[in-house]
């Protein structure tokens, strides 16, 4: 159903518009990043989030350590308050936030090929060539900055070696804080290297260096005290985040490195360690591993646990869980100045980013009530999910289960008006609700996002829609309880004063409207040539549209519903009822309009080659593993949308992982000014134009396939590509008037669907990404 987690009302947040173009135009020109749910859903509803790196797990610590460490660092940060974000490539794709099954594979590091380290160099060719990889820190900083999170804790961080005076070998550590408006929370410097001259160099590049210490000297990694001392130091959370607050505040473009002491129980055994540090540095320049590059790093810590016995190591992981601990600290305070900053002006968050890209605007462009473009009619609900700890007992044993409870927000009518809002529209969600607590709490988390919420109906006399749902162990659904009923009692004169008021170029609404108050929405909206869209919900509420379609037929030709946006089985359904129960498609209207279409054997020649293309984009492949567009002859879904088209305009068939059909009827002006007026079905690019002799009308059947996604949730994946569809088609002046509109129309509704298969979100919120 739906699984977006309520987050309370922490909506504020400040981030750097420049990180947020930046992010989304990489993921626009389709960058291999992908975020993991739980940061995603952080940064959307501003949790304090800090980023970790992954070349500790690959190279810096031997197995098992490696791993233990690294999910105790994620521990650490949670400690605090705080949402981690591990960051490490995997398969060529950039992990914000890393799946337990990807850290396990990034620390098993005897599997062939290895994980390689990940510097700014190696980012592309690691992408290119689909490798696996643990981000250092010049790297993570890169992907920290690009998702807005504003804190980066790790253990050493890169710097001059020693001897680079003559062989100039620094860390591009070093350069990355000149760029990335991150505070990099460390250790001091990596015991190998010469602190002195890093210092210097930091002081060249203009990064702040603050020890985070009631002194000013820095650290020397293992060691508290390394005999140089900085002009800054701060010694507490709040001030340290107020530090850099003010370098955003300022619109610095680098960040700032804070220098944490080692704890004191272990700063006793520096000495011993840093000894042993001078003779691995003596031993891999006379055995020529100093010249290796980023080889010598591993051997140098693998040389120094050897000579301390593995003290270096119990050191080494104390201070990473120290900075982990202080950055988490520091990410808290941060994020409640920036609450603070944005509830000083009112902001609406027309759509959150990966991460979250809140867009900043004054009152005035927040539309006043009665003047949405877009009204979107039916449910708005909660979830509630119950998901039982054993794996072998399910729930219904007359007792109660160990488990999680989830909450959720839902409802078709409301994911979708969510999805257009996030892709910029902000459209007005018309729904009835009980005035009880769940109502009340739809009402608290609408305004949380940013939605307006002038358009709910509340009913004393019912209760707010909710569906509870019980989940066994492993996550199979058990049985539920579904208390939706309060759609269909809908007063629809309410609704339509909402129309009235609003005036909206567009009204899309769900099958949980009884069938009698669709009818009425449809006559209300011909009557005033605002166009309509019908969401079907499920096979047995589709057919709810059929006794609008009945009445509009007695009174205009014209199609009665503009967009009709079904899945294969609801086409079907309507299809066959259409046909059968109301003998809808034995009318002489509808025989008149099927004529006119004059759909001969050209037409039929066409989607035959069309059938032959592979439904997944990959006709030799598709083709191999039998995956084609067969079905669109062989199970009739061409035969049964064209039939459909006297009774809607245009219609988008959601067919799964087989993509997406689109049944486009152009006729009169439309027709005759639109790029098709000059196109030939073209099956190579999965399109069929079918023009009547008269030329008057153009009826474009085209197929777009699938967009490989990982799918972690499917529910709403469906409501986001309605919900952009509506955004769209009030973006683009003539969305269907061409080849390459429709494309562009089609690939954005794709694309915020697959966004939220991604997440288990009802609706992904990093839905605005997707707005040019």
């Amino acid at each position: 159903m739906f699984s977006r987690t309520l987050s309370g009302r922490a909506i504020g947040g400040v981030l750097s518009t420049r990180s947020a173009s930046r992010l989304s135009a990489a993921l626009a020109r389709g960058a291999a990043i992908d975020i993991h749910p739980e940061v995603q859903d952080a940064l959307a509803t501003n949790k304090p989030v800090v980023a970790l790196e992954t070349a500790l797990t690959t190279h810096g610590l031997p197995p098992p350590i490696n791993l233990r460490v690294t999910k105790d660092l994620e521990a650490v940060v949670r400690s605090t308050g705080c949402i981690p974000a591990t960051i490490g490539v995997v398969g060529g794709r950039v992990k914000i936030g890393l799946a337990e099954s990807d850290l396990d594979h990034l620390a098993d590091v005897n599997r062939t090929p290895r994980s390689v380290k990940i510097s700014r160099r190696d980012i592309a060719p690691a992408l290119a060539l689909k490798a696996d990889g643990g981000t250092t820190i010049s790297a993570t900083l890169i992907f920290a900055a690009l998702a807005g999170i504003k804190i980066f804790a790790t253990g050493g961080l890169g710097g001059v070696h020693r001897g680079g005076e003559t062989s100039m070998d620094i860390s591009a550590d070093l350069m990355e804080l000149t760029r990335c408006p991150v505070g990099l929370v460390s250790a001091g410097v990596k015991s190998i290297l010469d602190i002195g001259r890093t210092l210097e160099y930091l002081e060249t590049l203009g990064v702040p260096v603050i020890p985070y210490s009631n002194i000013k000297e820095f650290p020397a990694f293992f060691s508290p005290r390394s005999g140089y001392e900085t002009p800054w130091n701060v010694n507490d959370p709040a001030t340290a985040a107020k530090m850099l607050f003010s370098q955003w505040q300022l619109g610095f473009e680098g960040g700032a490195l804070i220098a944490a002491p080692i704890p004191d129980e272990y700063a006793e055994k520096g000495e011993a360690i840093q000894q042993a540090v001078n003779q691995a540095v003596r031993e891999s320049e006379e055995n020529g591993m100093s010249k290796r590059g980023k080889d010598v790093t591993p051997w140098l810590l693998s040389r120094v646990a050897e000579l301390t016995k593995s003290d270096s190591i119990d050191s080494n992981i104390a201070l990473l869980k120290n900075t982990a601990l202080i950055g988490g600290q520091i990410a808290v305070q941060y994020q409640i100045l920036a609450d603070q900053t944005s509830n000083r002006t009112t902001k609406t968050y027309a759509s959150v980013g990966t991460p979250p890209l809140i867009e900043e605007t004054d009152t005035s462009s927040t539309p006043p009530p009665g003047s949405a473009k877009v009204l979107v009619v039916g449910s708005a609900a909660l979830d509630i999910t119950a998901r039982a700890e054993d794996m072998v007992n399910a729930v219904g044993l007359h007792s109660t289960s160990s488990g999680t409870v989830a909450l959720g927000l839902g409802g078709v009518a409301r994911n979708i008006a969510e999805a257009c809002h996030r892709m910029g529209e902000p459209a007005l969600l018309v729904a009835p609700l009980g005035e009880d607590t769940w109502g009340r709490l739809l009402i608290d988390e609408t305004e949380a996002i940013g939605m307006r919420t002038d358009g709910f109906i509340q009913r004393i006399t019912e209760r707010t829609a909710v569906c509870n749902l019980f989940l066994d162990g492993g996550g199979s659904l058990v049985g539920g309880v579904a208390d939706m009923d309060i759609a269909a009692k809908l007063p629809v004169e309410l609704v339509l004063e909402q129309i009235s008021r609003n005036n909206p170029e567009l009204v899309a609404f769900d099958g949980n409207l009884s069938s009698s108050s669709i009818q009425t929405i449809v006559d209300y909206c011909a009557r005033r040539n605002i166009q309509t869209l019908f969401e079907p919900t499920s096979i047995a509420k589709s057919e709810r549209i059929l006794p609008a379609i009945e009445q509009a037929l007695k009174k205009s030709s014209d199609p009665a519903v503009s967009f009709f946006t079904p899945n294969l089985l609801e086409l079907k359904h309507v299809y066959s009822n259409a046909s059968t129960d109301w003998g809808l498609t034995s009318s002489p209207f509808w025989w008149s309009v099927i004529d006119g279409l004059s759909l001969g054997d050209g037409f039929r020649m066409d989607m035959a080659q069309l059938a032959r293309k592979g439904a997944m984009g990959d006709d030799a492949s598709d083709q191999k593993n039998g995956s084609t567009l067969a079905f669109l002859v062989d199970e009739g879904v061409a035969q049964m949308a064209t039939a459909l088209t006297p009774f809607f305009r245009h219609m988008f068939i959601k067919c799964g992982e087989r993509g997406v059909v689109s049944v486009i009827r152009l006729s009169g002006k439309d027709a005759q000014t639109s790029g098709w007026i000059h196109e030939r079905s073209n099956p190579s690019r999965r399109y069929v134009v079918a023009r009547p002799g008269s030329g008057n009308e153009i009826l474009i059947f085209q197929h777009f396939p699938a967009q490989p996604t990982a799918v972690l949730n499917s529910t709403g994946a469906g409501d986001s590509f309605v919900g952009a569809l509506l955004a769209s088609l009030q973006v683009h002046p003539h969305p269907l008037s061409s080849p390459m509109a429709l494309n562009l129309l089609v690939t954005t509704c794709q694309k915020a669907a697959s966004l939220t298969l991604q997440t288990h979100a009802a609706v992904s919120p990093l839905l605005n990404t997707l707005v040019k």
